[in-house]
């Protein structure tokens, strides 16, 4: 169902669109997103964390999107819902669409292969030799987009993106500015005179459907295979895929992260900012990498994990930790001990 008119929807529009259940009056309209402290007339906000359940009460939000047991608590119409984080995601994307772009070759853009007719290119833009973009890619401003590249139908380059000979980018991806995408990989071999030889990276980097890259983040091209991010991977800024790397399907990997060469990860892991992850390792499917982590061995079982060298389960982490925490204490102990079991042996 489109809404009644352009951003604007009514409970009634939203839930017959996306589900959930309508508590109060259904005609209330809904123009944007708000956070349950700030929004206001028009504004739709969400409580998925119960810590801010005190706001509920005092919100100034037209409508809240809820969990069904809490929808009795609130003093405006809701959409209850099992998932509120899930449904506000949903919902911001419907309320908040795209700008469309101009298609077209920009003027101060420049190709060396054909455009087709639905796709944007922006100014200052490069496009090499050989290259294939499906329909409705825009890309950005001062993008290069080098020889033999191919890039997917809907997918979006933001300002500034180098993609070098070679890559694949599937369908629906976002990249964002900065990001650099078939850069060499760091390969060296060391000479009898400890000078480093160059090995050239001939691999590229192939990237599944439906995966956004965050900016100014780098996938280093393959030495001799190629490096591979699966379908629906999502990168954060200032992440670091070193070649010949493979991420698997809806891995998510947050800010500052680095992965070292030849390291296969698995589907639907999750990778928290500042981690670092040692090459030639193997990660299963479903494993989480805590905060600022250094993972420097391979992880056989599903679950999270937790701390720097050698990284451990979290339980195991958290009961080494509760131990850390005292050394000090515990140091002084020992120390009055020794001194004791001295003056009883003297005293013998």
């Amino acid at each position: 169902m489109e809404p009644s008119s352009v951003n604007t929807l009514t409970l009634a529009e939203i839930s017959a669109r996306l589900g959930g259940e309508v508590t109060g009056e259904s005609t209330t309209r809904i123009n944007r997103i708000g956070t349950l402290e700030n929004a206001g007339e028009g504004a739709i906000a969400f409580l998925s964390n119960p810590k801010y359940q005190k706001l509920l009460k005092q919100t100034g939000a037209s409508a809240v999107i809820l969990a069904p047991d809490l929808c009795r608590d609130s003093p405006v119409p809701c959409i209850a819902t099992p998932q509120p984080y899930l449904y506000f995601a949903r919902l911001a994307q419907w309320l908040n669409p795209p700008p469309k772009a101009e298609c077209g070759l920009h003027a101060r853009a420049s190709s060396d292969s054909a455009i087709p007719a639905s796709v944007s290119v922006a100014a200052g833009t490069r496009i090499g030799h050989g290259v294939v973009l499906g329909d409705n890619v825009v890309i950005g401003p001062n993008c290069v987009v080098g020889d033999d590249v191919h890039v997917g139908s809907g997918t979006l380059l933001h300002a500034g993106c180098i993609l070098n000979r070679g890559t694949r980018v599937g369908q629906r991806a976002i990249i964002h500015s900065g990001v650099v995408i078939g850069a060499d990989g760091f390969g060296f071999a060391r000479d009898a005179d400890r000078s480093w030889v160059k090995i050239p990276q001939t691999g590229s980097v192939r990237i599944g459907d439906d995966v956004e890259i965050g900016a100014n983040s780098c996938i280093d091209r393959g030495a001799i295979d190629d490096t591979i991010i699966e379908d629906g991977v999502k990168l954060d800024n200032l992440v670091q895929i070193a070649h010949n790397v493979r991420i698997g399907a809806h891995t998510a990997i947050a800010a500052c992260v680095g992965i070292a060469g030849s390291t296969v990860i698995g589907k639907r892991c999750t990778i928290s900012g500042a981690s670092s992850i040692l090459g030639h390792l193997e990660i299963v499917d479903d494993v989480n990498i805590s905060f600022a982590s250094v993972v420097s061995r391979s992880i056989s079982i599903a679950g999270t994990y937790t701390g720097t060298i050698p990284s451990l389960s979290h339980d195991e982490w958290k009961r080494n930790y509760v131990q850390l925490r005292h050394l000090d204490s515990m140091a002084d102990k020992i120390r009055s001990l020794e001194k004791r079991l001295a003056e009883l042996e003297k005293a013998k």
